[in-house]
């Protein structure tokens, strides 16, 4: 999760450029601007200095001050990013109606949709390009108790109530002979390296996986849900509707602050983090972001050795930004002097009309700035970083905390710590 921590400080720094006027800043105002992203001061400028591939410092052909902005190769993944969102909307739309699907009321608050849209592939205006737009599948409507907004289903289509799982079952069926009593309610389970699984708890796996379940798109607002085997059936529901949000995501992955926001609407437990510890073979928590604060899940079929095993377009668009950050601030030298040896040729050797890129030579080193690292091979490290990377922090963790502005209602949402 090391390099989930420096992208998302990359992206606070790539909205403030991109919120500027020709995307620029004087480096004069960056520690003032920044700070209202959660750095501290004098912290901007070294910060951006250590990722060179995603950021430069240029001096103005005719002010002659230091700006700063976005290298040519960040706008390209910016925009590459941009037209693989906008490509997938279809699939989008689809996501959101199976994810209004599981919510007992057909319903779900706009803001909560609005926090998670990333993870969803929605896209920023999705208010208006998705909801709006396709009003033959969703409605907005303002509660009457306070004056949140809402969207609500418009209609349920049966060929969607279909999980993911089933699916997966279906392959195991039809590829491995699967005994269908033994895999009717399944779920794949992988447990992380060196976890000891002893002859009990085996058996109770064995038990646990025959145990039958409502589906997550199914209403059981009429079911008795008071005796032993009903509470049994809603755990297990409620493992199926976690393992169904994340195949809605676009990287199979989402933070468990974010799932507590739909807790109410798709009955899951209260003490999520302490419920999904209780099936690591299914999901996996990271919580090395953020000094254990951030908690991430990942869907384990999904991933293999760090990597997604069914890739789509905005995935790797996204993927391509933490190879930047990734990159060593060594190139960086290189390819400037070639394009600078290019310019001269052409402008023959003239210095008007261009802008100086400054690098502090000797400098990036000071930063603590590390070529890519390899593979990190300790117990779920597969899983630690989507890019299976163990490039140590550069940065200060101190303001991960401002990672987001949502918020979490106190009944909504409990660690379990």
């Amino acid at each position: 999760m090391e390099i989930e921590k420096k992208m998302r400080k990359v992206l606070k720094f790539q909205t403030l450029f991109l919120s500027q006027h020709n995307q620029t800043l004087p480096v004069s105002r960056l520690d003032f601007l920044a700070r209202r992203v959660g750095f501290k001061r004098q912290e901007a400028g070294s910060f951006l200095l250590k990722f060179p591939h995603v950021f430069e410092i240029y001096e103005h052909p005719v002010q002659r001050i230091l700006y700063c902005r976005l290298t040519r190769k960040a706008l390209l993944q910016i925009e590459q990013e941009k037209k693989a969102l906008n490509a997938q909307i279809p699939e989008a739309v689809t996501r959101l109606r199976k994810l209004l699907m599981m919510s007992n009321s057909g319903c779900l608050r706009l803001e909560h949709v609005r926090i998670a849209r990333t993870e969803f592939g929605l896209p920023e205006d999705f208010e208006y390009s998705v909801v709006l737009k396709n009003a033959q599948f969703f409605r907005l409507f303002n509660a009457k108790e306070s004056t949140e907004k809402y969207i609500e289903l418009v209609g349920r289509d049966p060929s969607l109530a279909v999980c993911a799982i089933e699916k997966v079952r279906e392959k195991e069926y039809r590829e491995r002979g699967i005994d269908a009593e033994d895999i009717r309610f399944s779920f794949l389970v992988n447990f992380p390296p060196g976890f000891k699984i002893g002859k009990y708890y085996r058996i109770a796996v064995w038990k646990w996986q025959r145990v039958p379940y409502w589906s997550p798109y199914e209403d059981v607002s009429g079911y008795d849900l008071r005796s032993l085997e009903a509470q049994k059936r809603m755990e297990k529901r409620a493992v199926a509707t976690i393992h169904e949000l994340l195949t809605l995501t676009v990287e199979k992955k989402i933070t468990l602050e974010r799932i507590a926001h739909f807790r109410l609407a798709m009955n899951l437990p209260k003490k999520l983090k302490e419920f999904l510890l209780q099936h690591q073979g299914i999901f996996y928590i990271s919580t090395r972001g953020n000094h254990g604060k951030l908690h991430t899940v990942f869907l384990r079929e999904a991933y293999r050795k760090g990597e997604l095993l069914e890739p789509n377009d905005l995935y790797l668009a996204r993927r391509k930004l933490g190879e930047l950050v990734l990159m060593s601030p060594r190139k960086v030298k290189m390819d400037t002097e070639l394009v600078r040896n290019r310019r001269d040729r052409h402008d023959g050797g003239g210095y008007m009309g261009r802008s100086t890129v400054v690098h502090a030579n000797n400098g990036f080193d000071n930063f603590g700035v590390k070529e890519n690292a390899g593979g990190d091979q300790k117990g779920d490290a597969d899983l630690d970083s989507d890019l299976g990377s163990n490039v140590e922090s550069d940065t200060s963790d101190e303001n991960d905390d401002y990672d987001s502005v949502e918020t979490i209602d106190a009944e909504d949402y409990d660690m379990g710590m």
